[in-house]
């Protein structure tokens, strides 16, 4: 879909950012079961277990299992996998691992999706200051989402909370390059797509009840680039260097950004 300067962001109606929230709500939900679950010697297939087990008991599917032939009901990525990691039987947590997970719930039709990195045990200290950068950068991209702005406006804030976390935890860091967010409704993925950083005031204008997928993805030392594994899947920095992923749905509303994937801290 291309945006002209006067097109907007296709909004969605009151009911339905109520019936986002909900499905939203249920992938917070595993992902804090997956937090509560994940210890050294817990593989990421029994983390997947876990989200999906969550994800149906609360009436919903998991939005991601047999995606464009994905196998997971969550990307559980670790260490230098910045995203899309294919939970597996033969990656076994250890003490000090950061992990990435990635997860989606659709309910009634519609999508919520969201992300986000913690620790197994204690994390080195520059791992937990990416990780901790990466959250605020989220926190303080997604105010940019309000009516009135335009996409780009989003992409520079993101930008622009990476360069001031980086003063705030004294860390260097990457912005992955050609991944980003995206628009979301009964799709996961629908436009306009979302990069993490660029030139404010470009794009489509966002509206009030516009919906996007917010997800700062951050490497370790500045590296920006990245390779795909054989599974075509699985993406890791190219240096190999620790990366962390944070997301949120979020919506622009009058009184200011509604997040639409609440969860326990």
């Amino acid at each position: 879909m291309l945006f002209g300067r006067k097109k907007s962001i296709p909004a969605k109606s009151p009911g339905e950012l109520d019936a986002m929230e909900a499905a939203g709500r249920i992938a917070g939900i595993a992902l804090r079961e997956v937090r509560e679950a994940a210890a050294p010697g817990v593989s990421t297939a029994e983390l997947d277990r876990v989200a999906e087990t969550v994800i149906r008991d609360h009436g919903a599917v998991p939005t991601f299992k047999g995606y464009n032939g994905f196998p997971g009901s969550i990307c559980a990525s670790v260490n230098e996998v910045v995203v899309h990691g294919i939970p597996s039987a033969d990656i076994v947590l250890a003490e000090g691992d950061l992990v990435s997970i990635d997860c989606g719930a659709t309910l009634d039709g519609w999508v919520g999706d969201s992300a986000w990195s913690f620790g197994v045990g204690v994390l080195a200290d520059d791992v937990d200051k990416l990780n901790r950068a990466t959250r605020q950068v989220l926190l303080e991209g997604l105010q940019a989402m309000v009516p009135g702005n335009r996409l780009s406006d989003v992409s520079y804030a993101l930008e622009t909370a990476t360069r001031r976390a980086e003063t705030d935890f004294g860390v260097k860091l990457g912005i992955l390059d050609g991944y980003g967010g995206h628009g979301i409704g009964r799709e996961m993925h629908e436009d306009p797509y979302l990069h993490n950083e660029g030139r404010p005031g470009r794009g489509p204008l966002i509206a009030a009840g516009s919906v996007l997928a917010i997800e700062p993805m951050l490497i370790l030392g500045g590296e920006t680039d990245s390779d795909v594994l054989d599974d075509d899947w699985t993406v890791v920095t190219a240096d190999r260097a620790p990366a962390a992923h944070w997301e949120h749905t979020v919506a622009a509303t009058e009184i200011g950004p509604r997040i639409l994937t609440p969860r326990a801290a």
